[in-house]
């Protein structure tokens, strides 16, 4: 099921934005094509299906994506090839010597910055390099994924990326203040971490931890250590094994307490998308919109205009704490029941040629004071709705900055061996031409919701939007 449903977003992706356990010789066969033949290029998918079986990662499929990105990346028009193969190769080299696998022949060739012809000398080494390997198509893999990251790494781009679900993945079932998908640190991420979020039935809930909960340790390793996160104390808790108990050590803010839970981490699949609506102080419509899923502007509306048959609201508070993007178009769709007539933000080339987006204008004007809470897990879409909301001052924005991470939306490239390659063919600016990627968008009003707060069951930002709608 996890693995289903990694694959559907990232084909889902497409359409907005584990290692094989094959034989050595499958391997052997792909790496002997002869220099002028080349792979079939990245195919876009046609839309949400079951994922194809997964086969062994191979120079093949890194050929691939590496064409894939000069023919469809925003840059790939003036990228250089010493800029992909230069961080794939030393991915590759990082990869031997954790295993205590490097080799002799394991040397960047010379480029030139042709890409063919430095492609075929980047290939000719990698072949040299796995023909020495082991035959464990484990360690074959784990070297081809390795170098798979780093090539599409080397993009610096927080909407690229590659996708290859991990056979018999597993989770805690819970989320983490300060991380990002695909599990790494935010940057601005302080101590402590601690529960956002807790799946109902899933490994962390059946532990008893809470939402609010102090992450202190994890096996008796601190997380933070002089105020900086582990990387590899994370990388423990968000790719954990499979059928080994971790120890977690938290701090219970509401009774100032130490808790320790054993977690056995475990196939989870979250809940689907789906709009949460109430009214607040009884004339108040509050809607939670965790995703710009398909249908989600729609469902919010509807969510509004079912409040408004049990009270005349005097404004709405849209929550988007938590909301990780999705459909553009499903942006524009909301916008469109604040403004019209409006541009939303750009969409450029790499030499700066624009698209406007526009208000969706077939969407009838609400006509209600708008305030947005936000986090720095709204993130993509969510970035770009409140961007947009600032710029236009169609509302107030409560909580702390946004996440920045909406360099454009991405288009999913299947590879030959299942996996997908997400790469955006354009970036976004905001509607008043500014760089929100990488940057975020700062609140009107800071309200951040701290481990004590969850821990208590408070909301300091639905209690400053009351009040900011009174």
């Amino acid at each position: 099921m996890r693995n289903r449903k990694s694959f559907v977003v990232a084909v889902a992706l497409a359409a907005l934005i584990g290692s094989g356990t094959a034989g050595a010789s499958a391997d052997r066969v792909a790496v002997d094509r002869t220099a002028g033949d080349r792979p079939p290029p990245c195919a876009s998918p046609s839309g949400p299906s079951e994922p194809p079986a997964l086969k062994p990662t191979t120079v093949t499929t890194i050929e691939q994506a590496y064409r894939c990105v000069f023919a469809n990346y925003y840059s790939g028009p003036i990228l250089d090839s010493h800029a992909l193969l230069v961080p794939a190769f030393a991915a590759l080299t990082q990869e031997l010597q954790r295993r205590g696998l490097d080799r002799p022949n394991a040397t960047l060739p010379a480029l030139t910055g042709r890409k063919d012809a430095d492609w075929a000398a980047f290939r000719a080494v990698y072949r040299k390099v796995v023909d020495t390997l082991p035959a464990d198509p484990e360690i074959r893999q784990a070297v081809a994924e390795a170098t798979m990251r780093g090539l599409v790494g080397s993009l610096d781009d927080n909407h690229a990326n590659w996708n290859r679900p991990a056979p018999g993945g597993v989770s805690l079932g819970a989320r983490l203040s300060g991380i990002r998908p695909p599990g790494v640190a935010d940057p601005a991420a302080t101590p402590p971490a601690f529960v956002t979020e807790v799946l109902p039935d899933g490994p962390a809930a059946k532990a008893g931890v809470r939402p609010g909960d102090e992450l202190v340790s994890v096996d008796g390793v601190p997380l933070f250590v002089n105020g900086v996160l582990s990387q590899g104390v994370l990388d423990g808790i968000v790719s954990p094994p499979a059928g080994k108990a971790i120890r977690l050590t938290l701090r219970r803010p509401a009774t100032g307490g130490t808790v320790t839970a054993s977690v056995t981490p475990a196939p989870v699949s979250g809940p689907e998308p789906k709009v949460a609506s109430r009214l607040l102080s009884g004339s108040v419509a509050y809607v939670a919109l965790p995703a710009f899923f398909p249908g989600a502007a729609d469902e919010v509306l509807a969510a509004i205009a079912s409040l408004r048959k049990k009270a005349t609201p005097r404004g709405v508070v849209l929550d988007l704490r938590g909301n990780g993007g999705g459909s553009p178009r499903e942006v524009a769709r909301l916008l469109g029941a604040w403004s019209h007539g409006r541009t939303t933000s750009y969409w450029c080339d790499v030499r700066d040629h624009c698209t406007a987006n526009q208000t969706d204008d077939t969407v009838p004007l609400l006509g209600l004071p708008l305030v947005a809470l936000t986090d720095r897990d709204c993130a993509s879409a969510c970035d770009s709705f409140t961007s947009t909301v600032k710029d236009l001052r169609l509302g107030t924005l409560v909580g702390t900055r946004t996440a920045g991470a909406v360099s454009g939306p991405g288009a999913g490239y299947l590879l030959d061996d299942g996996s997908v390659l997400i790469l955006p063919k354009i970036h976004e600016i905001g509607a008043n031409r500014e760089v929100v990627n990488t940057i975020g968008v700062a609140p009107d009003h800071q309200a951040p919701t701290t481990s004590a707060d969850l821990s208590a069951g408070r909301d300091p930002g639905v209690a400053k939007a009351l009040t900011l709608l009174k």
